[in-house]
C-alpha cells in the first residue's frame, strides 16, 4: 500500500488505478479535481447563478458583435430594411444553435444540465502557473481544467459558431441578400479565433469582471450612438428615439445589457426590480446634458 500523503501544490492529486493501487501525484483527469486530501474527486457541483450569467455573457457578446458588424456594413448602415432584419435574425439563430448544441455536448451529454467544478479563486483558471517544484529538483506537471467545464465549453461554443456560420449564412446570402452579406461572414471568421485567443489568455479575468465589462460597454456604446446624431438638442434626441423604430430598438438593447450587468453585480443582495429603475439613467443623463457638450454651442474668444 503506497503512502497517500498529501501531494505538493494546489492541483496535484491521486486517482485509483485498475490494479487497486493509487497513482502518483499528477494532474487529475478531466472532470475531476483534487480535494483537500489530494484525492481526485468527481466534479458533481451544479453551476451557480453567477456561472450561468457568465455563460450567458459569453453567448451574448458574439451575438452583439455580429449585430454590430451587420449594422456597420455599408449596404445596411443606418437602415432597418428587410435584408438587414434577415441577417440580424440569422445571427441570432446561429448563436442560439451553437449555445444549445454546446449544452447538449457537455457532460452529462444530451442534457441541458451541467456537471461542474466549483470556482474558488482566480488561480483556478490558470493552473499552468501553479505546477509545484518539490525541493527545486523537478516539476510536477498538474495543469488541468480546475473550473471544468467553464473553460473548454467556451471553445466548443466558438468552434460550433464557425461551423454553423459557414453552413447557414452563405445560403441565406445566396437566396435572400443581394450583396453585403459576405462581409459579415468574413467578420465572423475573424471574430471567433480572436475571441478564442482572448479567452485562452484572459478567461479567468473575464469571469470575475464580465459584469463591469457589460456595464462599461453598454454605456460607451449608448453614448456613441447618441453622439453620431447631428442634432444634439434634447427635443431631437428624445423624439428620434421614440419615433424611429431602429433607434428605439438600439436603445432598448443597450438598456437590456446595462440591466444584465447591474443584476450580476448586485445579486443576490438587491431586488432586481429596484435595479431596473437605474437602467435608463445613462441615456437620460446624456440627453439632458447634451446641450452642454454640443460643439455648435462652443465659442472661442
Amino acid at each position: 500500500m503506497m503512502d497517500l500523503s498529501r501531494c505538493p501544490g494546489l492541483y496535484c492529486g491521486r486517482f485509483p488505478l485498475p490494479d487497486g493501487n493509487w497513482s502518483s501525484c499528477t494532474a487529475c483527469p478531466r472532470g475531476f479535481r483534487a480535494n483537500a486530501s489530494s484525492i481526485c474527486d468527481t466534479c458533481n457541483d451544479n453551476p451557480t447563478l453567477y456561472d450561468w450569467l457568465y455563460l450567458g455573457f459569453m453567448v451574448l457578446f458574439p451575438l452583439i458583435c455580429h449585430w454590430f458588424a451587420i449594422d456597420s456594413t455599408p449596404q445596411f448602415r443606418g437602415s432597418f430594411n428587410k435584408e438587414a432584419l434577415i441577417l440580424h435574425l440569422t445571427a441570432l439563430v446561429e448563436v442560439s444553435l451553437a449555445a444549445i448544441i454546446t449544452l447538449l455536448l457537455v457532460d452529462p451529454v444530451g442534457s441541458y444540465q451541467i456537471r461542474s467544478c466549483r470556482v474558488d479563486k482566480l488561480q483556478d483558471w490558470y493552473t499552468v502557473f501553479y505546477n509545484p517544484n518539490p525541493h527545486y529538483e523537478y516539476t510536477l506537471h498538474c495543469t488541468q481544467e480546475a473550473v471544468f467545464p467553464l473553460y473548454t465549453m467556451v471553445f466548443i461554443f466558438y468552434l460550433l459558431n464557425i461551423i454553423i456560420l459557414t453552413s447557414i449564412r452563405p445560403l441565406i446570402a445566396k437566396f435572400f441578400i443581394a450583396k453585403g452579406a459576405a462581409r459579415t461572414v468574413y467578420f465572423g471568421l475573424y471574430l471567433f479565433p480572436i475571441l478564442a485567443l482572448i479567452h485562452l489568455i484572459c478567461g479567468g479575468l473575464i469571469y470575475y469582471s464580465f459584469a463591469y465589462i457589460t456595464i462599461v460597454l453598454s454605456v460607451v456604446s449608448m453614448a456613441t450612438h447618441f453622439a453620431f446624431k447631428l442634432n444634439q438638442s434634447v427635443e431631437f434626441l428624445l423624439m428620434s428615439t421614440i419615433t424611429d423604430l431602429r433607434n428605439c430598438l438600439i436603445l432598448l438593447g443597450h438598456w437590456a445589457l446595462h440591466a444584465y450587468g447591474l443584476v450580476v453585480i448586485t445579486q443576490p443582495h438587491v431586488n432586481p426590480l429596484l435595479i431596473l429603475l437605474l437602467v435608463p439613467t445613462p441615456a437620460l443623463f446624456y440627453i439632458l446634458t447634451s446641450r452642454f457638450t454640443d460643439p455648435n454651442h462652443l465659442h472661442s474668444d
